[in-house]
C-alpha cells in the first residue's frame, strides 16, 4: 500500500499531483481543510442581489420599449454577462480543487455543498447556486455543523429552490391583509431540513412535525428588491411544535428558526446520519459500521464540531482497508486528471469561454454532473452505478485522448505520467500496458481512463 500522503491524496482529496506531495499524517491532513476558506473576491449573493434588481429593471425597460435593437441590447448585455459570471465561478470551483494541496478542503465543500443542495438552471438561479457555496459553506467547512445549517436553510439560494417564497402563514398579516389572494404553506423547505438535511429518512418524526416546522419557517423568503430574508409579516403567529419542543409564540422573529435549527443540529439521529453520508462518500458505499458508529460519536461528544469530524475521518484505518471501493463521480474525475497532469488555477480561470465550455462544462454534462443541475433535493447520487453509464464512460475516455494535449505542450512522458498520477497504487497491469501505448496520447489517456484512476 502506499504511505499515508499518497492514500489520503487519493481518498480524502482528488488525487496526486506534480506541483508537490501533500501532507504526510492525518492531524497535517486534517488541518489543511482551513484552506477551502471563502476568497473575499469570490461572487456573493450580495452582488447577485444587485444583478438581480438591475437585470429586472433592464428587462422591463426591454419589454416597455419600441423592440428595436438599441432597446433590448442592454438587457442582452447584461444577461451574456452574467452567463460569464457563472462560468467563470465554475472555473473557479475547477482552480481552486487543483490548486489545494492535499485537496481534503475542496472534497469537503464539494460533500456539504451536495448535502445541502441547492440547484440553478435559469439565470440568477446558477449565480445564486455559486454564491451559495461561497456564502454559506466555505466558512463552516472546520466550523460548527450548527452554524452550516443555519447558513444553508436561509440563504435565499435554498429558499429559492426550495419555493419557500410560496409559503406565507394562514394568519399572518400579510394573509390578513389580502385575504382574496391564494397564500398558503410550502412543507418543501421544512421537509428536507428533516429528511435530508438533519434527522435523515426514516428518523422518528411525523407529518405533524413537517407541517409545524413549516409554520414556523414562513418569516423566510427571498426578493431581490428588499435586503434580509425575513418578513416577520408573513410568518404564522402563535407557537410551533416540532419534535415536543415549542418555537415562537412572541413576534415572529429570525431567532425561533436558529433556536430549532439548534436543536436539529444536536439530535442524535442527525450524528447518525451525517456519520454514514460522511462514512459513504469518503470510503465505501457500503460503509463499514465500525467507522459510522466512530464519526456518529466524534460528532455528538464535540457538539457537531466539523474540525473534529475531518480528523476523524483522516485517521480512518477504513481508508486503506476499503481503497479503491469508491468510483469518482465527473467532477473528481475532471479535477484528478488536471492535477495529474500539473495544471494549475490560473491556467483554468484564463480559459476562454469556448475551452471554459469544451474542457470543463460540456464534459461534465455528457458524463451526468452538469454543474449546479442536481437531479433533485437529494443532490448527486453516490453509488458507482449512478455513474458507469456507457455514455459516462465514453466521455471520461473521450475527454482523456483529446484535452490533455489542449492543456499541457509538450506531453509528459506516458511511463512517467502514470507514476505522478497513480503513485505507488499503480497496477502490475497498467504497469505493464503504457508502455506498450502507440503514441504519448494514447498512453496518458490509458492511465486516465483505466480502473486504477477512475476508482480511489
Amino acid at each position: 500500500m502506499p504511505d499515508y500522503a499518497q492514500l489520503a491524496a487519493i481518498r480524502l482529496g482528488f488525487g496526486l499531483s506534480p506541483r508537490g506531495a501533500g501532507p504526510g499524517d492525518p492531524a497535517a491532513m486534517a488541518a489543511s481543510a482551513a484552506l477551502a476558506a471563502p476568497d473575499p473576491a469570490a461572487l456573493s449573493q450580495d452582488q447577485v442581489r444587485e444583478w438581480h434588481q438591475e437585470g429586472r429593471i433592464l428587462s422591463r425597460e426591454a419589454r416597455q420599449g419600441q423592440g428595436d435593437d438599441a432597446t433590448r441590447k442592454p438587457d442582452r448585455q447584461h444577461r451574456q454577462r452574467m452567463r460569464g459570471m457563472f462560468e467563470a465561478a465554475l472555473a473557479d470551483r475547477f482552480a481552486r480543487a487543483v490548486d489545494d494541496p492535499s485537496g481534503f478542503g475542496e472534497r469537503l465543500v464539494w460533500f456539504w455543498a451536495n448535502h445541502f443542495t441547492v440547484g440553478g438552471g435559469a439565470l440568477y438561479d446558477n449565480l445564486m447556486a455559486a454564491a451559495f457555496v461561497n456564502d454559506a459553506i466555505r466558512p463552516h467547512v472546520t466550523g460548527r455543523f450548527v452554524d452550516m445549517m443555519f447558513a444553508a436553510e436561509t440563504h435565499p439560494a435554498m429558499l429559492r429552490y426550495l419555493d419557500q417564497a410560496r409559503s406565507v402563514g394562514p394568519n399572518s398579516v400579510a394573509a390578513m391583509r389580502a385575504p382574496d389572494k391564494p397564500m398558503g404553506l410550502n412543507e418543501n423547505l421544512a421537509r428536507e431540513m428533516l429528511e435530508l438535511h438533519s434527522l435523515g429518512v426514516g428518523a422518528d418524526y411525523s407529518q405533524s412535525d413537517i407541517e409545524e416546522l413549516a409554520r414556523l419557517l414562513t418569516g423566510l423568503t427571498y426578493d431581490p428588491r428588499q435586503p434580509g430574508v425575513f418578513r416577520p409579516a408573513r410568518a404564522e403567529p402563535g407557537a410551533e411544535t416540532v419534535l415536543g419542543n415549542s418555537y415562537g409564540g412572541e413576534r415572529p422573529q429570525i431567532g425561533d428558526i436558529r433556536a430549532v435549527i439548534e436543536d436539529l443540529a444536536a439530535h442524535p439521529a442527525t450524528a447518525r446520519h451525517l456519520a454514514r453520508k460522511l462514512a459513504v462518500h469518503f470510503v465505501a458505499d457500503d460503509p463499514p459500521p465500525a467507522l459510522v458508529d466512530r464519526l456518529a460519536t466524534t460528532f455528538a461528544d464535540s457538539g457537531g464540531d466539523l474540525a473534529a469530524m475531518n480528523l476523524a475521518l483522516a485517521e480512518a484505518p477504513e481508508l486503506e482497508t476499503h481503497f479503491r471501493a469508491k468510483m469518482r463521480q465527473p467532477f473528481e474525475f475532471l479535477v484528478g486528471s488536471l492535477r495529474s497532469l500539473g495544471v494549475d488555477g490560473a491556467t483554468l480561470r484564463a480559459l476562454p469561454p469556448r475551452d471554459r465550455a469544451t474542457i470543463l462544462l460540456q464534459p461534465l454534462q455528457v458524463m451526468g454532473q452538469p454543474f449546479a443541475r442536481p437531479p433533485g433535493p437529494d443532490g448527486w447520487p453516490e453509488e458507482a452505478q449512478a455513474w458507469a453509464s456507457p455514455q459516462g464512460l465514453a466521455m471520461r475516455i473521450t475527454w482523456a485522448l483529446k484535452q490533455p494535449a489542449r492543456l499541457v505542450d509538450p506531453l509528459p512522458d506516458a511511463r512517467d505520467f502514470m507514476h505522478t498520477a497513480l503513485g505507488d497504487t499503480l497496477s502490475e497491469v497498467l504497469a505493464w500496458a503504457i508502455p506498450r501505448a502507440e503514441s504519448q496520447r494514447e498512453g496518458i489517456a490509458l492511465v486516465l481512463a483505466s480502473t486504477d484512476f477512475n476508482r480511489r
